[in-house]
């Protein structure tokens, strides 16, 4: 009798030990490129608004110089959220294998009506006044498939340049695209907010064109997961996207304007005032549902593969917006 007592006694606890294995929240590693311009670090930053966070899931926000290594990242199961560009997207599914990859939310948008586009900017005192004037010269980007560098190739190839052979593609952080472009290290350089309004860019330069011009309106940058960490967590995701949805919300709506600058100064340390333009008509379109624009994102794509980087796909097929579409109604 005393045996059996023990045996109950050890398969109790077994299962206790099991269930408060279980009920540990999971991790989500959120990856993103450009702190302020991209959600995940300053959705940390408010995470009081939460409710869930800490409960079914606790999320961290990991950086990357581009979207490209983001790829391997998530090919090894390093992060759980990529923040994915139009570009990079087509590369992972094709070139990286990642059949399973699904849209499942907006970042932001390019080129909307009325919104903000990255612009690329040369120098005033260049002499380049037109595309066809970089024939021969230097272009800097983030990072070689970024989004940035694709649009910047697309633009290129409407006005008849050739990729290797009429110019040559650099890499460099947005951070110090400023210097490069006055220290003439690059004759054409890139940017995105909050990058887009250093003081140098407008001292020296002026835009020649912008991602607008090249891509229309995109569906610039976008959260991805893999399907098979959707299906086995997919409970613990609704209350991810309700919170990261409500935590946006937040940030957009303008009456919190001047707690949101404080904000971002810390992060990118300047003074709160230079963050007037934060999430107002000067910044990217963000919808309020978190729901990205699969039209756009279709276009964009289809552009990247007349470049020949990639071949057409359907992005249908690659979504599942089911996710941001639940944690909306628990909203409403």
């Amino acid at each position: 009798m005393r045996f059996f007592k023990s045996l109950l006694l050890l398969v109790a606890s077994t299962l206790l030990v099991s269930g408060a294995a279980e009920a540990e929240p999971i991790k989500i590693r959120n990856a993103y490129v450009v702190p302020v311009a991209n959600w995940a670090p300053i959705l940390e930053a408010k995470k009081d608004l939460a409710k869930h966070w800490g409960k079914s899931y606790v999320m961290e926000a990991v950086r990357f110089q581009g979207t490209p290594p983001m790829i391997t990242a998530m090919a090894n199961n390093e992060v759980e959220i990529g923040n994915l560009a139009y570009s990079s997207f087509g590369l992972a599914i094709q070139n990286a294998g990642l059949e399973d990859l699904r849209v499942i939310a907006d970042e932001f948008q390019d080129g909307a009506p009325g919104r903000a586009t990255n612009p690329y900017f040369v120098r005033k005192d260049s002499g380049i006044n037109k595309v066809e004037d970089l024939k021969g010269k230097v272009l800097a980007v983030n990072a070689i498939g970024s989004g940035i560098d694709i649009a910047l190739r697309a633009m290129l190839k409407k006005h008849g340049l050739v990729d290797k052979k009429d110019y040559t593609v650099i890499e460099a952080p947005f951070p110090t695209m400023a210097a490069l472009l006055k220290d003439k290290k690059a004759d054409l350089v890139s940017a995105v907010l909050p990058f887009t309004f250093n003081p140098i860019f407008k001292e020296i330069g002026k835009p020649l064109f912008t991602s607008a011009d090249a891509m229309g309106r995109s569906q610039f940058i976008f959260w991805v997961a893999r399907k098979s960490f959707i299906d086995k967590h997919r409970a613990a995701m609704v209350d991810f996207m309700e919170d990261m949805i409500r935590i946006e919300r937040w940030y957009l709506d303008p009456k919190n304007h001047d707690e949101v600058a404080k904000i971002a100064s810390g992060f990118l340390k300047v003074p709160p005032e230079r963050f007037g333009w934060l999430f107002t008509k000067q910044d990217y379109y963000r919808d309020l549902d978190g729901k990205p624009d699969l039209t756009a994102l279709q276009n964009n794509v289809n552009t990247v593969a007349d470049l020949g980087i990639f071949k057409k796909f359907d992005v249908k097929k690659y979504s599942d917006l089911s996710i941001v579409e639940e944690a909306v109604k628990r909203l409403k």
